[in-house]
């Protein structure tokens, strides 16, 4: 099978751009994956990019066509211009696309480098892709080789150690114009998804005990139940603006809220989701202060280059690690397919010999002093096929038997639907500590509405 990822995010494209491309994601049919030319798929959809990690077939083309079909329903689910979106995504394969999650998921692709939230996302994207029985075994093996490199980015370096993340800057930029202090604040959170829990528990550390929630799915007392906070309803927003001192929008939702609807200033708006909480023109308001993604990505500190270099070898590694394991994988098939070959052949003569002499010692010595020959001969081939597999050259490997014994060598096949693992078992793989609480609504980094 061949590993590709199509990749859209704040480092080519801009967040609209993103944002747009996000809203088929939730479009894309496991038909793809269960009828049609891809083995696995698994969508990662965040506030800074949208990633479509998948496996097709080793045949030549099969490739292009899967990109083909994944951008022709990304369009029609859409409404964008086939060659819009094909423009707007960055195609990488094999090692490259490992490498690239990899980066991804140990923080070094973020618009805050190092922040941990993203792991989180990864894990989840895994998890969704197995209930719905669109991972392939290759693909839950490319993101359990990320949870693990994930940790050693943890672990190993000092990245991410600060706790920065998109909702600290967001708040550290909003405390630089606040109208009042933490403790002396009113906080209105829109959303009850996972950034929504991260707001919480960051205003929380700063001292902002007086915190409102307003979800449009109706979730708020649910979530402030478990998190804290006050649940505002539908015909209690327009006052909870009013006396609100920040309002941070995690929801996402299906419309941005007008600038004629929100109340004029003193007071801070931190609009964190992809498809925007907040139209544009609410900057435009007296007193108001507007404060984006966009605004995150530009203020956010750059860690100290040691600590990104030591992350990045440590990303090199295991890619090219993973690599390895592939490649040592791929010729397993065809060292048991030339084992069986050749002791098919010495059954073959034990059965003549056991037919002209009988089956007593003589025939039984015979035949282990055979075997043990036959092993002593598989035993070099098998360790050259895995030195070429390790060096990329498995195919040297395949055209030799193929032409010397005529073994026409198979993928094994792999089934497509994979148990989905419970999230706490699969969360063990990543630094969880530091990732938000999951919620299935209001998420601004999975699931962006169209807007």
């Amino acid at each position: 099978m061949v590993l590709f990822t199509l990749v859209a995010s704040h480092r080519n494209v801009d967040l609209n751009t993103v944002a747009r491309l996000s809203t088929g994601v939730d479009a894309l049919p496991h038909a793809l994956v269960t009828h049609g030319s891809l083995e696995g798929l698994v969508t990662l959809s965040t506030c800074n990019r949208l990633e479509l990690y998948a496996d097709a077939p080793s045949r030549p083309g099969a490739v292009d066509e899967c990109v083909d079909a994944l951008v022709a329903q990304i369009s029609r689910s859409t409404g964008l211009d086939a060659g819009f979106v094909a423009d707007s995504l960055e195609l990488h394969r094999e090692e490259d696309a490992a490498a690239h999650l990899f980066t991804v998921v140990s923080g070094l692709e973020s618009a805050v480098v190092g922040e941990r939230e993203i792991t989180g996302q990864v894990r989840r994207a895994l998890i969704d892709a197995q209930e719905a029985s669109a991972a392939s075994g290759e693909l839950i093996r490319l993101f359990e080789s990320a949870a693990r490199t994930a940790r050693a980015v943890g672990t190993q370096t000092s990245l991410g150690e600060r706790g920065r993340s998109i909702v600290s800057v967001a708040l550290d930029l909003a405390e630089d114009v606040a109208p009042a202090r933490w403790d002396a604040s009113r906080a209105l959170v829109f959303g009850t998804g996972a950034y929504a829990g991260a707001t919480m528990a960051a205003l929380a550390e700063r001292g902002c005990a007086d915190v409102h929630v307003y979800s449009g799915s109706g979730r708020a007392r649910e979530f402030t139940d478990k998190r804290g906070g006050s649940p505002v309803e539908r015909e209690e927003l327009g006052r909870a603006m009013r006396e609100s001192d920040i309002i941070i929008g995690c929801s996402g939702g299906s419309a941005p809220i007008a600038a004629g609807t929100l109340p004029e200033g003193p007071r801070v708006v931190v609009d964190l989701a992809l498809t925007r909480d907040f139209d544009p023109s609410v900057a435009d308001l007296d007193g108001v202060e507007l404060i984006t993604l966009e605004s995150v990505r530009l203020a956010a500190p750059e860690e100290t280059d040691e600590s990104v270099e030591a992350a990045r070898r440590i990303v090199d590694r295991a890619a090219a690690d993973f690599a390895t394991h592939r490649s040592e994988r791929s010729v397993d098939t065809a060292i048991v397919a030339l084992r069986r070959h050749t002791m098919a052949i010495l059954d073959s003569e034990m059965e003549k010999v056991r037919g002209q002499y009988g089956c007593g010692a003589q025939a039984d010595q015979l035949e282990f002093a055979m075997r043990r020959m036959m092993h002593s001969l598989l035993h070099t081939p098998m360790v050259k096929a895995r030195k070429l597999a390790a060096a990329g050259r498995e195919e040297e490997f395949f055209s030799a038997i193929e032409a010397l014994y005529d073994l026409q060598v198979e993928a094994p096949e792999e089934p497509r639907e994979q148990p989905a693992p419970s999230r706490g078992s699969l969360a063990a793989g990543y630094p969880a500590a530091q990732t938000p609480a999951e919620e299935p609504d209001d998420e601004l980094c999975r699931r962006p509405r169209a807007s």
